[in-house]
């Protein structure tokens, strides 16, 4: 005698199995921080330069420490506040020290459905004190998570 199962109980386990694979996360291994991309160069020589010592930190909140005293393997990655409208650095080369300010303005783009929205940048100035900086170019002006350089910082 063969016995079948009733259709509501294949229905149910159906709905069951679907219910669990919707749940399953799914990694999401894309980059959703946008930083802006700072290289270094030589103002005389105009060549590529590598910082001895450099120390980076937001100038509202001293915890906000990006690098300190740290020899770098460029670009240094500065992050900009998503809640504002500009942002203030202290910059230590080599012991000297300089303020970069960033004015800019930000949006949210979707990364994936995944990883969900990250907050890009459009650069509109950079200031800057120039103690040891003697000019900074801005090569790329939107700040995403794709690399290339943002900003060259000529000392």
């Amino acid at each position: 005698m063969r016995r079948s199962v009733p259709g509501f109980a294949v229905l149910f386990i159906s709905g069951f199995c679907l219910l669990l694979y919707s749940c399953l996360e799914v990694a999401c291994v894309d980059e959703i921080e946008a930083y802006v991309k700072a290289n270094f160069y030589s103002f005389s020589t105009r060549q590529p330069i590598i910082p001895d010592s450099l120390t980076i930190y937001g100038i509202s909140k001293v915890a906000d420490k990006i690098y300190y005293k740290a020899k770098i393997t460029p670009p240094a990655l500065i992050p900009l506040r998503d809640s504002t409208d500009y942002s203030i650095f202290v910059i230590r080369i080599n012991g000297v020290t300089d303020t970069l300010e960033f004015r800019y303005w930000s949006y949210p783009h979707l990364v994936t459905k995944e990883c969900g929205y990250t907050i890009y940048h459009y650069i509109d100035t950079v200031y800057h004190t120039k103690h040891t900086i003697d000019s900074i170019s801005n090569i790329y002006k939107n700040v995403t998570t794709l690399d290339g350089e943002n900003i060259g910082i000529y000392y």
